[in-house]
């Protein structure tokens, strides 16, 4: 603009040389100014550029930190409110779906088993829970397979237990027996529907085995059969070692009393579950009581 202007007013060439080197210096400083100037915005841009990356991947990182704690929360494998208030989901009739107990049995003279489970598959409800030794996959089983009644069996000795249990309703169920005269009894929503013995009399159950929720073990740990899987929920799956009052039953059934088993108690920290198997908040004992 400034040599139009000049070239207006006066012939370049006619300038006096000093003036002329001025003018030049001037038209220098002013380029020089001006690249310094574009150089800048260029930096202030690319600094932006950088800003808006480095703030994109910030709320990117919480946004997958996010979704992360959302869909571990939907697996339910997070802290629940309370430890035991939560329910293992085995939705489907697979071989690969299971809960496993992180703790085993010590030797046993007696036992009751206790616990919430729905279920309306057909025929047969499955295997609810096993417990296998080395040497006899069959140490303890819970199993309704086929169109048999419900089975209890104590070192591969069957009884057939008076319990019905597949309406899709929550019934709270519990199990006893004693090593002498192999006595048992089996309670259905705090009843006592049936008793009987010589059921492995004299056996004592052994120790350091597994304990599998929802599958029938055939070897320690595994070999299952998906027809012998258990479709449905459970929870509350205690073990005391001693046959539990009447009226102990009677209360935990009806949600008097919360009795945690005192050889396997049902806390979230002791129970891992595999092959898609899930945990959930479980619905409160009224509401499974409700249910009935």
């Amino acid at each position: 603009a400034l040599k139009h202007q000049l070239r207006a007013n006066v012939s370049y060439a006619a300038l006096p040389s000093d003036l002329r080197e001025m003018l030049q210096r001037r038209l220098g400083d002013l380029e020089r100014q001006l690249l310094s100037k574009v150089a800048e915005l260029e930096d202030e841009k690319s600094l932006l550029h950088n800003e808006t990356s480095a703030h994109r991947q910030k709320t990117e990182t919480a946004l997958n930190a996010l979704l992360e704690r959302v869909s571990e929360l939907e697996k339910g494998n997070s802290a629940f409110k309370s430890p035991d208030e939560f329910k293992v989901s085995l939705p489907l009739r697979t071989n690969y779906l299971y809960g496993k107990i992180k703790k085993t049995l010590p030797e046993l003279y007696a036992f009751t088993v206790c616990l919430w489970l729905r279920s309306s598959a057909s025929p047969g409800i499955g295997t609810p829970f096993s417990y296998a030794v080395p040497g006899q996959a069959n140490e303890i089983v819970l199993i309704e397979w086929g169109n048999n009644p419900i089975e209890l069996l104590i070192n591969d000795k069957v009884a057939q237990l008076p319990l019905f249990i597949s309406d899709g309703k929550w019934h709270h169920i519990c199990i006893t027996w004693t090593t002498r005269d192999g006595m048992w009894e089996a309670f259905q929503d705090g009843e006592k529907l049936g008793t009987g013995e010589n059921l492995a009399p004299w056996h004592p159950i052994k120790p350091g085995g597994v304990l599998i929720l929802g599958q029938e073990q055939d070897t320690v740990g595994g070999r299952f059969d998906a027809t012998q899987a258990f479709v449905g929920e459970m929870s509350q799956f205690n073990i005391w070692d001693r046959v539990l009052k009447a009226e102990d039953i009677m209360n935990i059934a009806n949600c008097s009393i919360n009795m945690p088993g005192n050889i396997i108690p049902w806390v979230d920290n002791n129970v891992d579950v595999f092959g898609g198997a899930t945990k959930w908040p479980v619905e409160t004992c009224e509401e499974r009581l409700l249910d009935l």
